[in-house]
């Protein structure tokens, strides 16, 4: 029974102190980790960051803290932690070669609901696919078509590629080349077009719009067109003009020519 005694007090004066001590450094540990997660959270607000993203990496980090603080405190108590680390830096590149794509895809979301290159309802262009944006997930981006067709892209590959994002700019501009034929009156043309967008409420006064000859090209004149709209506009004035220019000439008696070919036969 003495032995016994006598071996509790030699643990307890020798562990004792490093167990207080443990345990203190945990509680602290945690109060700051807790104070810290809160302010990344309030960082990520004040950034506007994508909820679902928001939550994920304050969870992750505040693990990731915890899991640290949780050796440094074993260390303190005296367990050897080297074994323990090594098995978690094996686990932790075994699963990291596995799931490399995955975590390619997982770091491409984070960096597009951070910097925003596109949110939900842009009109983008990537990877040879356009559409609207309809979701931002974690690992990928869903866009639909204006064939009304869901589009799954990796974000790896938006994160990391070029894409033309046609929603960023309020205003955007239309272009059109007009060919008329030779003979017909250029300035008479270039009346009809300027009325024609002088009509259309759609198209903005500043920046005015531009009209001048384009080219000569091999059967027909061209007139260059440009003109501003909004870019919910764009494709509504786009298409009318297109369909007024064309019944407007008609009207007008200007010619819109088309190649053609002669042929000579010759009979010997």
């Amino acid at each position: 029974m003495e032995n016994y005694q006598e071996n509790a007090m030699e643990f307890l004066i020798t562990y004792g102190p490093r167990v207080i001590g443990a345990i203190i450094v945990l509680i602290i540990g945690l109060w700051i980790i807790g104070r810290f997660t809160r302010f990344i959270k309030d960082s990520f607000d004040k950034r506007e960051m994508d909820a679902s993203l928001r939550s994920f990496l304050s969870s992750m980090i505040a693990i990731l803290l915890k899991v640290l603080l949780i050796i440094s405190v074993m260390s303190m108590v005296g367990v050897a932690v080297t074994s323990f680390i090594a098995i978690l830096g094996a686990a932790g590149l075994a699963v990291g070669l596995a799931l490399s794509g995955t975590l390619q895809n997982f770091a491409g979301g984070v960096i597009i609901l951070m910097f925003k290159p596109y949110k939900v309802g842009d009109f983008i262009t990537a990877q040879g696919y356009s559409g609207t944006v309809e979701e931002i997930q974690i690992f990928v981006t869903m866009l639909k078509t204006p064939q009304n067709v869901v589009i799954i892209i990796p974000n790896s590959a938006l994160a990391t590629n070029s894409l033309t994002n046609f929603s960023v700019k309020p205003i955007r501009r239309a272009d059109w080349s007009f060919g008329i034929a030779y003979g017909d009156s250029y300035d008479k043309a270039k009346g009809v077009l300027l009325k024609l967008l002088q009509e259309d409420e759609r198209v903005l006064k500043d920046p005015e719009p531009f009209i001048a000859l384009g080219e000569l090209g091999d059967s027909s004149v061209n007139i260059t067109v440009r003109a501003w709209a909004k870019s919910a506009d764009f494709w509504g004035v786009f298409f009318d003009m297109n369909e007024k220019v064309y019944k407007a000439f008609a009207k007008e008696g200007i010619n819109i020519p088309f190649p053609q070919m002669d042929v000579h036969i010759q009979k010997q």
